[in-house]
């Protein structure tokens, strides 16, 4: 690797560099753990960057120790204010407690109530504001004026960005021939931080931004040259629910990653179950994204391939939810109505044949009163558990060869 021409890009790696001294014994340098099971798709080597085992759950802790560290003793006296519905929320609480600084925290009505709590256990003041990010953050932003607190932004500052950016270098010394870098982008101060340190490194690594689709505040940002507002939101990913991007974020993105791409809720899903089934980590949709583009489009990715997961703080509620999601994805829940005759053992028989193919029945329910059944039969509504896409294959064609009549409305 070499040293960066660009004067610009050798300022931003000093100042990354003093960013991780400050970070010396406050956050960890997280594990990177090579994926067979992604690398047998990929076709190369795969290794997940486990940020989700990070202080507080997620990289957050990076820019918000170092943006605190770097005030004055008389701003931090004055305290730090931020607004988040999480992950945020509790790098700031945390890294606030490890200065010495009062914290408080805007959140949205309805963020999840463990990152609520964990927030407070860090010894942050919390208020609730609004329905979405940008009413809590409008908050944020009043009462640091009102009370003289200095407002940590969740992305959109120099300091954040050379945070997060302690995470590249990592990455540069746990895997230095690292080909591609896939990481997830909210506001876009974690990408821009990486995708810089390692074009500042003289790594040639190339790095992708991946969004959820239904929140994907990038790619017109980017086609149009300037951050450009969403009109509205829906993900289950809410760590990366950002409706626009960050302006120093957005020009170090547009600069040095690569290209932005987008991955559905039910690619989300089902990486997060894959990640818990076979990799054994626990991770939020937003920190899942990087392993969905890779699942999405293997191809695209030249190995040495690191996704990073970058947060583990998940509601879970929401994971109940999810993990479902991800299971019918991925072929797993089958359900379907089936005609039987309504006479002693039909029901049994019907059961009986379900067995016969390994079948597990998680519901069934009669239905007597629907207009299209026939006379002297009874509507079975089954949800099945399947251990996948053929096996779900095989139980319909099984049924089908034994005379019942599905319906699937």
């Amino acid at each position: 690797m070499n040293a960066p021409s660009d004067p610009d890009l050798a300022e931003l790696l000093a100042d990354v560099e003093d960013a991780a001294r400050t970070l010396a014994g406050v956050a960890r340098t997280t594990p990177m753990e090579a994926s067979r099971w992604l690398a047998d798709r990929v076709g190369g080597p795969v290794h997940l960057k486990c940020e989700n085992l990070q202080r507080a759950g997620s990289f957050k802790i990076r820019g918000a120790y170092v943006r605190i560290a770097r005030l004055s003793q008389e701003e931090r006296s004055r305290g730090v204010v931020a607004a988040s519905a999480g992950n945020h929320a509790q790098g700031v609480a945390l890294a606030a407690r490890l200065l010495d600084t009062k914290a408080t925290v805007f959140m949205p009505f309805g963020a999840p109530i463990p990152k609520e709590e964990a927030t407070r256990s860090y010894g942050a003041d919390v208020r609730f504001h609004g329905q979405t990010i940008d009413e809590a953050l409008h908050a944020a932003r009043e009462y640091a004026e009102v009370t003289g607190a200095v407002f940590i932004h969740p992305f959109d500052h120099p300091d954040i960005v050379a945070g997060q950016g302690t995470l590249g270098l990592e990455i540069l010394r746990q895997c230095p021939d690292v080909a591609t870098v896939l990481v997830s982008v909210g506001g876009g101060g974690l990408a821009a931080g990486i995708a810089a340190a390692l074009a500042a490194r003289g790594s040639r690594a190339r790095v992708v931004g991946v969004q959820a689709a239904g929140a994907a505040a990038y790619p017109p940002s980017l086609a149009a040259g300037r951050p450009v507002s969403l009109e509205r939101m829906a993900t289950m990913a809410d760590g990366i629910a950002v409706g626009r991007p960050g302006g120093t974020p957005f020009d170090l993105v547009r600069r040095y990653v690569s290209e932005v791409v987008t991955v559905s809720e039910e690619s989300l899903s089902r990486s997060l179950l894959l990640l818990l089934e076979r990799g054994k980590l626990l991770v939020e949709p937003a920190g899942a994204a990087a392993v969905a583009a890779a699942l999405d489009t293997p191809d695209a990715f030249e190995p040495p391939v690191v996704a990073v997961l970058s947060g583990g703080n998940i509601d879970p509620l929401l994971l109940m939810r999810v993990v479902r999601h991800g299971m019918i994805a991925a072929g797993r829940y089958l359900s379907l109505r089936v005609q039987v005759p309504d006479r002693p053992g039909g029901l049994a028989a019907l059961l009986a044949e379900l067995a016969a193919v390994d079948a597990n029945v998680l519901d069934v329910v009669h239905e007597r009163t629907s207009a299209d059944l026939h006379l002297g039969d009874v509507g079975v509504a089954l949800q099945l558990e399947t251990r996948g896409k053929h096996h779900r294959e095989q139980i319909l064609g099984h049924l089908r060869a034994s005379g019942y009549t599905l319906n699937f409305s």
